[in-house]
C-alpha cells in the first residue's frame, strides 16, 4: 500500500476505489456517494477484479474522469497523475482519460444502476452525499443505454422532452416522469436508477410514484404542476445522441510514435487487419479507432520519457486529427492490454500462452466427454463448445422447393453442398428437454433457399413454443457439437442430394478430404477430382467405377489414418486399396487427369486466440446497428427489453430478452453485420447462435461468472416493481404542503423558488386579505371549477410546521384563522360532520380555524408545537378532542 495515495491492499473487500480531486490532493469518496459526480471536479477512479486481486500482475483499470465545469488545468493532468499511480500499484493498469457524458463502456459499466452528475461542486468529500436529508426540489434526466446517466437540470417544463424519462425528487416523493415515446427498456432502467437513488439517499423511505400516462395520472400531475406550474408549451422532441455505428469504429489505423530530438514523429504503419506482430517491445504505438477512441500502446523497453508522455501525445493527436475534445484515450502497457485492444487485431497470443497449442478441437482429445461434468460445469461446456456429449435424438430435414422433407435416419450424416438443412438435436438436462435446431447452410445454396431455410426454422420454433436454440452453420465451418452428433459420419457431397439420386448419376470420378482424428471431429468433404486438392498433411479418398483408393499424405497421423477406414465403408462398397503418397500407380494420377502441384508443406500448428468474451447491447432505433459494450458482465446485465450479442470468438450468441421479440427476425442480419464490419477480418462464416431468455445453453451460459437458471421465474417486471410502489399513497394535500415550505424556506435568496411558493408569499405579504389571496391556489368549498391544488392542500400547506418557521410574523397570518378575527368558536367545529361545517372549512384539518386561545385550551399546546409532532400523534389527538 503507497500512502501518498491511500491505495488498497489485497485484503480489501470492493472492487471499486473513487478519489476527487481537491486543491490537487486525492480524497477518498464515500462508498455510499459511489455513482455521484460533480461537475466541476476530477476524479480518479481504481477497479480491480475481486476474483483477481490476489493474482499477481492482475489487470487493473484507472480512470481521469474530468467533469464539464472543470477548469482548464484538468485536461493536462491526468499524464503524469494517472503515470505515478500505476507505478504505485505495481503497474499492469490500463489507463483511461474519461469526459463527462462520454464515457467509455468499461467506465459505465461500474455503476448498474446509473451515473448521476450534480451540479456545481463541493466544500469537502465528506459531504459528496447527503442521506437522509428531506428538503429538497430537484428534476433529473435519465439517458442512456444499459447503464444510464442522470443529469440534473432546471426545475422547469423546459427541460421535458417527449423520449426521456425525468425524475421530480422531492424528498419524501419521487416522481418518475416517462416521456410518450419512451422505451419499456428505458422506463425499466429509470425506475431502477430512482430506486437506488431512494435507497442510497433516503434509507428506503421516500415514496416513489410513475407517471406514465398523465390523462391516468391526475393527482401525480397536480404535484407536478405545483412545482413545475402549468405547462404552457407542447413538449419538444429530444435530441439524439451521436453514437457510432460499428461500420465507423471498423476503420482503424496504427501508428508509430517516437520522438527525434525536439520533434514528435508520428508513422503509420497499418490498417485494418492488423497483426499483434506489428508491435515492437521496443517501441510505442497509437491505435486510431477514429473519433470513438485513440489507444496508446507502450513495449516494455519502451523509454521512460515516452511513458510520461503518452497522453499529452494522445491529446494533441485528437487534436490534429480534428476529432471532439470527448474521445476517449486508453493507455497501456505490454501484457496489460484490454480485452477491446485485442480484437482490433486478426489474432492475439497471450504471453503465458504462446507455447500451448490447444484449441477447442484439440481438448476434445484430452478431455474424456462426460455429460455429468458439461452439465455440472458450463464453463467447461462454453470452451469445448459441447452443450453435451452428443449422445442425444436427432431428426434431419432437407429444405428443398420451400419445404422441408424428412431425410431417411440412414443417411442422417449425407448432406449435399446446394441444399439447406434443418437438424434438430433433443438433449436432458437438469431433468428438462432442451432442443438446439442447426440451421445448415451449403455454400452453393441459392438465396432463395436460405429464405426459404429461416422460415421453416421459424415454424418449427412456433412448434416448439419458441423453445429452440438456433444455431446457424455455413459448410466448413461446423461447430464440435454438430460435426460430434454424427459420430464421424459427415459426409458433405457437391452437386446432388445424397440422400435422394434418383434422377442423379454418380459422377464418374469422385475425389473425398478426410479430417479428422475421432468420431468427435471428423468431416468428409467431396472436393474437385484434380491433383492440385491433394494435401501431404491430410487423407484423401479416390473413388472411381473401377477402383476405390485411400491416399495417406506423408503428414498425417496414425489416429487420421484409422479414422478415415471406417469412412471408407460408408461412401463406397467397392474394395479399397492403401495408397502412401510418393508410391501412387499410374491409374490414381490417370484418375486425377494427371499429376499437379498440391500443398505439401507441414501445417502450422493451429494458432490460439487470447481473446476474452465480450457482451455488447445491440440497438438501431435511429438508423445503423449500433453495439454497447457492457464490460466485466454478468447475467444481471441481461433483461427481458435486451437484445444482447455475445462474442466468444469461435461463434457469436444473440440473446432475445422476453420482451425483445419484435427484433427477432433482425437479430441474426445484426451477428452478421457485426462479423462483417469488424476489424479484425473475422469470418462471416463464424457460426451465429440465437439464444432466448430462458431457454440457454450450457454453451451461453459458461462464459458468465455464475448463472442462475431460476432468476427469470424470480424477476419482478417493470409492470409489477410500479404496481408494488402504489401502496401508501400519501395525499395530495401533505405533499403539496411540503413543496410550499420547502420553496418558502428558500425565499428571498433563491432564484428556483417555484409558482405555488411565490403566490403563498404574495398572499402572506397582506395580512388583511392573507386567505383571500391564498385561495386563489385552489377553488373555495362550494365552487366548481377546477384546479390543480384543492381546498384541503391550501389549508395544509398554510399551517405546517415548517412554514411557521421560515416564513416572516405576516406569513403566520396566513393561517385558517384569519378567515375572522379570533378564529371560529369551537362550538362550529368541535363533533361535527363535515356537510355541518361553515363554508370554506377544510375537514380534514377543522382544528386550524380555532383561535389561538382556544386552540391552547383544548390541545394544552401551541398550534407551532402541535404541527411539529409525528402525524400520527396529530391524528390521535384529534380523534380524541371531537376534531377528527
Amino acid at each position: 500500500m503507497d500512502p501518498r495515495w491511500g491505495l488498497p491492499n489485497t485484503e480489501s473487500h470492493r472492487d471499486l476505489h473513487i478519489w476527487i480531486i481537491e486543491n490537487l490532493q486525492m480524497v477518498p469518496v464515500p462508498e455510499p456517494a459511489y455513482g455521484n459526480f460533480f461537475e466541476k471536479h476530477c476524479y480518479v477512479v481504481l477497479h480491480v477484479p475481486q476474483r483477481l486481486k490476489a493474482t499477481p500482475g492482475a489487470p487493473k483499470d484507472l480512470h481521469y474522469w474530468i467533469g464539464k465545469m472543470a477548469g482548464a488545468g484538468a485536461e493536462g493532468a491526468p499524464g503524469s497523475l494517472l503515470q505515478q499511480l500505476n507505478e504505485a500499484l505495481g503497474g499492469a493498469a490500463v489507463q483511461h482519460r474519461e469526459v463527462q457524458g462520454h464515457e467509455s463502456a468499461c467506465f459505465r459499466s461500474y455503476f448498474r444502476s446509473g451515473i448521476i452528475y450534480r451540479k456545481g461542486g463541493l466544500a469537502s468529500a465528506r459531504k459528496h452525499v447527503e442521506t437522509n436529508v428531506y428538503n429538497i426540489q430537484r428534476l433529473l434526466r435519465i439517458r442512456g443505454g444499459k447503464h444510464v446517466s442522470a443529469t440534473e437540470v432546471e426545475l422547469s417544463w423546459h427541460s421535458f422532452n417527449k423520449s426521456d424519462v425525468f425524475l421530480l425528487d422531492l424528498g419524501r416523493m419521487m416522481i418518475q416522469w416517462n416521456g410518450p415515446k419512451a422505451s419499456a427498456a428505458k422506463k425499466a432502467r429509470g425506475l431502477f436508477l430512482t430506486h437506488s437513488l431512494r435507497d442510497r439517499e433516503r434509507g428506503g423511505r421516500a415514496q416513489v410514484s410513475v407517471v406514465d400516462d398523465e390523462a391516468e395520472a391526475t393527482d401525480l400531475m397536480e404535484i407536478m404542476e405545483a412545482v413545475l406550474g402549468h405547462r404552457v408549451r407542447n413538449l419538444h422532441a429530444a435530441m439524439p445522441s451521436k453514437r457510432m455505428s460499428e461500420l465507423q469504429k471498423a476503420n482503424v489505423h496504427l501508428y508509430q510514435i517516437c520522438q527525434k530530438s525536439k520533434d514528435l514523429v508520428v508513422q503509420e504503419l497499418s490498417t485494418c487487419p492488423l497483426t499483434q506482430d506489428l508491435l515492437q517491445e521496443e517501441n510505442c504505438y497509437m491505435l486510431d479507432q477514429g473519433s470513438f477512441k485513440i489507444y496508446v500502446w507502450q513495449g516494455r523497453l519502451a523509454s521512460l520519457q515516452d511513458r510520461g508522455a503518452a497522453f499529452r501525445r494522445a491529446l494533441s493527436f485528437i487534436q490534429a486529427k480534428g476529432y471532439p475534445s470527448y474521445t476517449s484515450v486508453e493507455v497501456m502497457d505490454d501484457g496489460a492490454e484490454s480485452a477491446g485492444f485485442k480484437q482490433l487485431f486478426r489474432s492475439w497470443s497471450g504471453q503465458q500462452r504462446k507455447n500451448k497449442n490447444l484449441s477447442g478441437m484439440g481438448k476434445l482429445l484430452q478431455v474424456k466427454l462426460d455429460v455429468g461434468k458439461l452439465h455440472s460445469q458450463p464453463e467447461l461446456a462454453a470452451q469445448l463448445r459441447m452443450v453435451d456429449d452428443a449422445s442425444g435424438s436427432v431428426q434431419v430435414w432437407c429444405v428443398q422447393d420451400s419445404c422441408r422433407r424428412p431425410v431417411d435416419p440412414k443417411r442422417h450424416g449425407q448432406l449435399c453442398a446446394d441444399c439447406c438443412y434443418l437438424v434438430l438435436y433433443t438433449y436432458r438436462r437438469m431433468g428438462l428437454t432442451q432442443h438446439v435446431l442447426y440451421l445448415w447452410q451449403g455454400l452453393q445454396a441459392t438465396a432463395h433457399e436460405i429464405s426459404a431455410l429461416r422460415a421453416n426454422a421459424e415454424e418449427l420454433d412456433l412448434w416448439y413454443r419458441e423453445a429452440l436454440v438456433q444455431e446457424h452453420v455455413t459448410m466448413g465451418s461446423e461447430p464440435p457439437h454438430f460435426l460430434a452428433i454424427f459420430q464421424g459420419q459427415l459426409m458433405i457431397f457437391q452437386g446432388r442430394p445424397s440422400h435422394s439420386r434418383k434422377g442423379h448419376p454418380a459422377p464418374a470420378v469422385s475425389l473425398f478430404h478426410i479430417q479428422g482424428t475421432d468420431s468427435y471431429n471428423t468431416r468428409t468433404v467431396e472436393v474437385p477430382a484434380r491433383a492440385s486438392a491433394l494435401n501431404s498433411n491430410d487423407v484423401f479418398l479416390l473413388v472411381t467405377a473401377n477402383l476405390c483408393n485411400l491416399w495417406f499424405g506423408k503428414g498425417c497421423s496414425g489416429d487420421q489414418r484409422e479414422m478415415a477406414r471406417t469412412v471408407v465403408t460408408i461412401i463406397s462398397r467397392e474394395d479399397m486399396e492403401i495408397v502412401l503418397e510418393g508410391q501412387e500407380p499410374p491409374d490414381f494420377w490417370e484418375a486425377l487427369g494427371g499429376q499437379a502441384p498440391y500443398s505439401s508443406n507441414k501445417r502450422p500448428p493451429e494458432d490460439v486466440c487470447d481473446f476474452q468474451p465480450r457482451l455488447f447491447e445491440c440497438s438501431c432505433q435511429a438508423g445503423p446497428l449500433v453495439l454497447t459494450e457492457v464490460v466485466f458482465f454478468s447475467q444481471e446485465d441481461l433483461d427481458e427489453y435486451d437484445v444482447m450479442l455475445l462474442d466468444a470468438w469461435q461463434e457469436i450468441f444473440l440473446w432475445m430478452g422476453a420482451a425483445a421479440s419484435e427484433w427477432k427476425q433482425k437479430a441474426v442480419a445484426w451477428g452478421q453485420e457485426y462479423l462483417k464490419t469488424h476489424p479484425a477480418g473475422r469470418s462471416l462464416a463464424t457460426p451465429i447462435v440465437l439464444v432466448k431468455q430462458g431457454h440457454e445453453p450450457p454453451t451461453f451460459t459458461g462464459w458468465f461468472c455464475s448463472w442462475d437458471p431460476y432468476k427469470w421465474s424470480s424477476t419482478q417486471s417493470y409492470k409489477e416493481v410500479v404496481e408494488g410502489d402504489l401502496g401508501a399513497v400519501s395525499t395530495i394535500s401533505e405533499i403539496t404542503a411540503e413543496i410550499v415550505n420547502f420553496q418558502l424556506s428558500r425565499w428571498p435568496g433563491n432564484d428556483r423558488a417555484g409558482p405555488l411558493a411565490l403566490r403563498a408569499l404574495k398572499s402572506s405579504e397582506d395580512s388583511s386579505e392573507s386567505w383571500s389571496s391564498l385561495s386563489e391556489l385552489g377553488p373555495r368549498v362550494g365552487t366548481g371549477s377546477r384546479s390543480t391544488i384543492s381546498r384541503s392542500t391550501i389549508s395544509r400547506s398554510t399551517i405546517s410546521r415548517s412554514t411557521i418557521s421560515s416564513a416572516s410574523s405576516s406569513s403566520y397570518q396566513s393561517s385558517p384563522r384569519s378567515l375572522g378575527s379570533g378564529g371560529l368558536p369551537q362550538e362550529q367545529l368541535r363533533h361535527r360532520a363535515a356537510k355541518d361545517l361553515p363554508e370554506g372549512v377544510d375537514p380534514a384539518h377543522k382544528e386550524a380555524y380555532l383561535s389561538d386561545s382556544d386552540f391552547q385550551d383544548i390541545f394544552g399546546k401551541s398550534k407551532e408545537e402541535f404541527y411539529s409532532m409525528a402525524k400520527w400523534r396529530q391524528q390521535q389527538e384529534k380523534q380524541q378532542l371531537g376534531f377528527f
